[in-house]
């Protein structure tokens, strides 16, 4: 084609791909301005206008605005930055969309009240700020500052939803189901006993090392007994109760936790009840159904399930407490 030729309006759209009509609207904002008009009036344009016009129809496939594309053919902004900013808008708007997709499955799959779709809608708009306000709220109501208990510095990081800036869609639905779950007062309540009780046992005292993890130490025992068919409730299961016992029955009794290994040694009150008491606690699925999320939210591997574990360990102890 002869770029000097002049093209009428309708050549220039059928070379485009695009109807006169379009042309016409283009050439009236100044997009595609005609190079001159036939002596009937009739509007003519250059051969390198069907360039121009292919580009101009690219740009509004792509979602940018006429305004913006003018700019960019008359050359007062450049199509790479128009490109950048416009695929920054499309990632925000992509962002947005998969959180409503999130929010929208959640409540197809959970047929949720009116209340809870507020919430989760509500929860999955907090800006990356907001977000970060919701999460310490929750962890620092579960845990005490780390001022007076430093011992419980690495359990706060570990216990801290982080969602990365561009999250999988599965990690959307988690974070919607930890941030839900973290407003429930009864669960944060849980949560502090939890972290009280794993403070007691990491302060040392001259005359009282550091207790083990409780969870850590029953996981091992009891699991090994429930490995080995053992029964909660049988005479076999003593031992393994006992060795649980040792180390965590100075909870309800003054004594040096040393002594509980001396034969001489009877608790001067029931070891069950408040051991019992930090089990339950442990073993409550909604701890569990956190550290779940928790790994999917944070990119973490799936942690290993202590409920089994938990569970016989409480059995066990709710019928020595019962006898």
């Amino acid at each position: 084609m002869n770029r000097n030729a002049y093209l009428s309006i309708g050549e220039l759209a059928r070379h485009a791909g695009v109807t006169v009509k379009t042309v016409r609207h283009y050439s009236d904002l100044g997009i595609v301005p005609p190079v001159d008009r036939s002596p009937g009036g009739y509007r003519r344009y250059r051969a390198g206008d069907v360039a121009r016009l292919e580009l101009v129809r690219t740009l509004r496939e792509l979602g940018i605005d006429l305004p913006t594309i003018r700019e960019v053919v008359e050359r007062r902004a450049t199509l790479s930055e128009v490109a950048a900013a416009h695929a920054a808008a499309l990632e925000a708007q992509i962002r947005t969309l998969r959180l409503r997709r999130a929010v929208l499955t959640a409540v197809a799959r959970r047929g949720s009240t009116q209340e809870e779709t507020e919430l989760m809608h509500r929860l999955a708009t907090l800006t990356a700020d907001e977000r970060r306000r919701h999460v310490a709220d929750f962890i620092d109501t579960v845990f005490p500052p780390p001022a007076t208990a430093p011992e419980l510095a690495a359990a706060r990081r570990s216990m801290t939803p982080e969602l990365p800036d561009d999250p999988r869609e599965d990690q959307i639905e988690a974070w919607l189901e930890l941030a839900e779950l973290a407003e429930d007062p009864d669960f944060r309540a849980v949560l502090r006993a939890l972290a009280e009780d794993h403070a007691a046992d990491r302060s040392a005292t001259p005359l009282s090392p550091p207790r083990p993890d409780l969870v850590v130490t029953v996981r091992d025992l009891a699991g090994r007994a429930l490995a080995a068919g053992i029964a909660p409730d049988s005479a076999e299961a003593e031992p393994v109760v006992a060795r649980i016992t040792a180390g965590y029955g100075a909870a309800t009794d003054p004594c040096d936790v040393r002594d509980l290994a001396t034969p001489a040694y009877e608790p001067a009150t029931d070891p069950y009840p408040a051991l019992l008491a930090r089990l339950e606690r442990a073993a409550d699925p909604r701890r569990e159904r956190y550290l779940c999320l928790l790994a999917v939210v944070n990119g973490w591997p799936a942690p290993e399930s202590p409920a089994p574990a938990l569970g016989w360990a409480v059995a066990a102890l709710r019928a020595r407490a019962a006898a």
